[in-house]
């Protein structure tokens, strides 16, 4: 007997990265978490919290946040819809975009949850390879006239960004929805933000999670046309973000100079990593997020991955068609990515 739709009893759910256990002693490289704390100011609005911020329900819209991302970023507030997390602004647009059978679209390897939502709504999911470069391939996502079509720019795992040119010009070849995943944009040379001023079917997402140190907290949004948004803002929770998230990403995200001086640090010790991990032989793909896609020489990733683990390091490994010979690896502070590098070199 089974009480699930047809489409999620046949569905695989998303599977996070490893998460160790509590008071485990592990080095984790596997989830693209900042490696450095939180805004001061953010901690301290966190500490400072009272009992009737808790003890009412949030604002609905998340209007405090949303009027820091305003300020920031010099975009009209209702333009801006926020979400517990970006996965949640994810979830919006496709409660909202897509039906049954209905066409999602994206390049492969990317993020794994644009499937999983798309199956959630039993849409139907157009996989586009990528190229052994990761070059986007446009003219296929177009010719799949998607209701909606995924570009994650920087994408995961290989870190490739696409230009401003290139996502406009796909986004002008659509009738559905371009949805921009800039997720490890604070990470990037640049962002493709402007586009939203110019095509009302395109939706940029950003997300607290990785350049502010705020994975634990799940606080991100969404840039669009308020055209675009009306269809969001009927299908969210009521109170999708929590008081004390929206509180303490308000001050984290008008801290903007903590948030670049690590992201900085991250930067710096990116280019460390990969020159040290070429030494080596490994291929490490040209990366502008907080990680690197690299391949052993031997192309053992799994025999890495797994005496990594046993010495106490984390690093993704995906068992799957195309990235099985090839580990992601979060960009820690130096301190923890030479215990990496140390580690690679005795297993080997």
């Amino acid at each position: 007997m089974t009480y699930f739709r047809k489409n999620i009893e046949q569905m695989v759910g998303y599977v996070p990265g490893e998460q160790p256990a509590a008071g485990e002693r592990v080095i984790k490289l596997n989830t693209n978490e900042n490696p450095y704390p939180p805004s001061p100011a953010a901690l301290e609005v966190l500490r400072n919290l009272d009992g009737e911020t808790l003890r009412r329900y949030p604002d609905p819209t998340a209007g405090r946040f949303r009027q820091a991302v305003s300020e920031v970023l010099g975009v009209p507030l209702d333009w801006i819809i926020a979400g517990n997390g970006s996965d949640d602004v994810l979830t919006m647009i496709l409660r909202a975009c897509v039906g049954p059978a209905d066409a999602v679209a994206y390049a492969v390897p990317t993020y794994v949850l644009y499937r999983t939502l798309t199956q959630i709504q039993a849409g139907r999911c157009v996989e586009v390879p990528y190229d052994e470069d990761f070059a986007l391939p446009a003219d296929a996502l177009a010719e799949a006239a998607a209701a909606v079509t995924f570009v994650a720019s920087p994408n995961s795992p290989s870190g490739t960004v696409y230009s401003v040119e290139q996502l406009d010009d796909l986004a002008g070849k659509l009738r559905g929805v371009l949805v921009v995943d800039e997720a490890y944009v604070d990470f990037a040379d640049g962002d493709c933000l402007e586009i939203v001023r110019r095509r009302e079917n395109v939706i940029i997402l950003r997300t607290l999670s990785k350049g502010y140190s705020l994975a634990g907290l799940r606080l991100g949004f969404g840039v669009g046309s308020p055209a675009l948004l009306e269809g969001l803002w009927k299908v969210k929770d009521s109170y999708n973000v929590d008081a004390a998230a929206a509180a303490v990403g308000s001050a984290a995200f008008a801290d903007q100079a903590h948030k670049n001086a690590n992201a900085e640090k991250v930067k710096a010790s990116r280019v460390k990593m990969t020159a040290e991990l070429k030494t080596m032989d490994f291929r490490v793909w040209p990366s502008q997020a907080n990680f690197l896609l690299t391949r052993p020489p031997d192309g053992n990733a799994e025999a890495i991955y797994q005496g990594l683990k046993a010495g106490g390091i984390l690093v993704r490994y995906f068992n799957q068609p195309g990235l099985d010979d090839k580990l992601r690896i979060t960009v820690g502070t130096d301190e923890q990515n030479a215990a990496l590098t140390g580690a690679i070199k005795e297993i080997r």
